[in-house]
């Protein structure tokens, strides 16, 4: 019987993603009602279509596929357990012995040892635990795949948002341009300011230059998780959000215990103490049976009964191992292997438990940097919007312009960040814990 073991699940993304970033109190009513069905619709769109990928990369990924082969492979062993083999022999008298009815022409014989009671029934015992481990093999490294396709995944997103922003900006740059030229026709400005604007308008087209770049890396590195061309599209959401509902968490380490990487070394220990029945059965008796016959020619010399008659010699052999060293041996050798995977679970177990609370307090972290931006950015909005209405006087200090535009973009990227570690971290709990 094969161990269910729950699969990894993808973080709910569900009601996770927005469409509009800006806000629509300015929309007409029916643009409202709209944005409102598609905040619930998009979502699920987007949540399916990482759902799909992975689908995607548990069917073609080359590392699952090995493992799938190595698991039918170890289902294969248990067939292959079976009596030993037949002993056929053929002998013939050089020198043929006389007997009372006739010489004895040749030899045939047949051999059949059968191990004790139970030993079959044991070894394919003991080679199912060890199929049933591969199958925990199997749902470990599709665990990984998952991981690496989501931490991937939302990778991209963040580099998504981080373009798009930056194209913003720098259209928004673009405009304050055309703005600082006119007033430099009314002696309103200098073309030092323009300067200024310009240079810093390049390091957001060099940023952008390089987010692409990084954005191709990382398009090549998703593709390969789902063993696909480097460059095919994906999609992925240009906006997300933390959800409102979910507040600092903390889990308790013992949601770890149904993980496969700790399943595994109870199927290994399992294997092992099958391993311990199959060597006591091995360490008993077997028995033999078997048949000779042996081909008598008459005589020619005398009449006598039963001249020339066959012999037909059953045999039953039976074979102790009255050296039983090596079965001690291996008593011994589990015993030590026994709690060796003692020692390796608990190992394993203690990083794991490490990995839970890193991942918790990550994701915490989030959490906070994501709402000390949303607070940052409504000061720097206020901020913005004071020195907006000193256009209307034709006084532009390109100098506030520039830092105002650099922190909202700062605040705005550690807020992209924020979000993208979020899922992350999500992801590797529920990795751990589901």
């Amino acid at each position: 019987m094969i161990i269910n073991v729950l699969k990894y699940k993808i973080p709910d993304t569900t009601n996770y993603f927005i469409v509009f970033d800006k806000s629509i109190s300015f929309l007409p009513r029916i643009l409202k009602i709209l944005s409102a069905v598609l905040f619930f619709i998009v979502p699920n769109i987007y949540a399916q279509q990482l759902q799909m990928y992975i689908q995607e990369a548990e069917q073609n990924n080359p590392k699952i596929q090995a493992f799938e082969l190595r698991y039918e492979v170890a289902k294969e062993k248990i067939e292959e357990i079976s009596l030993p083999n037949t002993q056929f022999g053929v002998g013939y008298f050089v020198s043929k012995p006389e007997t009372r009815t006739g010489a004895q022409e040749a030899r045939f014989s047949v051999k059949q040892m059968l191990p004790w009671f139970g030993t079959i029934n044991a070894r394919e015992k003991y080679a199912g635990s060890l199929a049933e481990t591969e199958y925990i093999n199997i749902e470990i490294v599709k665990r990984k795949v998952t991981l690496a396709v989501s931490e991937s995944y939302y990778k991209l997103f963040a580099i998504t948002s981080k373009l798009s922003l930056l194209d913003e900006n720098i259209t928004l740059l673009e405009i304050h341009e055309q703005m600082l030229l006119k007033s430099i026709e009314v002696g309103k400005s200098s073309l030092v300011d323009v300067l200024k604007l310009q240079i810093y308008k390049n390091d957001l087209l060099e940023r952008k230059e390089i987010l692409e770049q990084n954005f191709l890396s990382e398009q090549g590195i998703f593709n390969a998780h789902l063993n696909r061309v480097s460059s095919s599209k994906i999609i992925v959401p240009e906006t997300m959000i933390i959800p409102v509902a979910n507040n600092v968490i903390e889990l308790e380490s013992d949601s770890i215990q149904f993980n496969p990487e700790l399943l595994k070394y109870d199927a290994l220990y399992e294997s092992i103490v099958k391993s311990d029945l199959v060597n006591q059965k091995e360490g008993s008796a077997q028995i033999g049976f078997g048949v000779d016959y042996i081909p008598v020619s008459e005589r020619t010399d005398m009449f006598i009964v039963d001249n020339g008659k066959d012999i037909i010699m059953p045999m039953v052999s039976i074979s102790i191992p009255l050296f039983g060293k090596k079965y001690d041996s291996k008593i011994r050798q589990n015993q030590f292997r026994k709690e060796e995977i003692k020692a390796q679970k608990k190992e394993k177990e203690n990083v794991m438990k490490v990995l839970l609370g890193k991942a918790i307090s990550g994701r915490n972290s989030a959490i906070i940097k994501n709402n000390t931006q949303k607070n940052n950015l409504k000061q720097l909005k206020k901020v913005e919007g004071i020195l907006l209405k000193n256009y209307e006087t034709g006084i532009i200090d390109i100098e506030n312009i520039i830092d105002i535009n650099a922190a909202q973009l700062k605040s705005r990227n550690i807020q992209i960040e924020s979000i993208q570690n979020y899922y992350i971290q999500t992801s590797i709990i529920n990795y751990l814990t589901n």
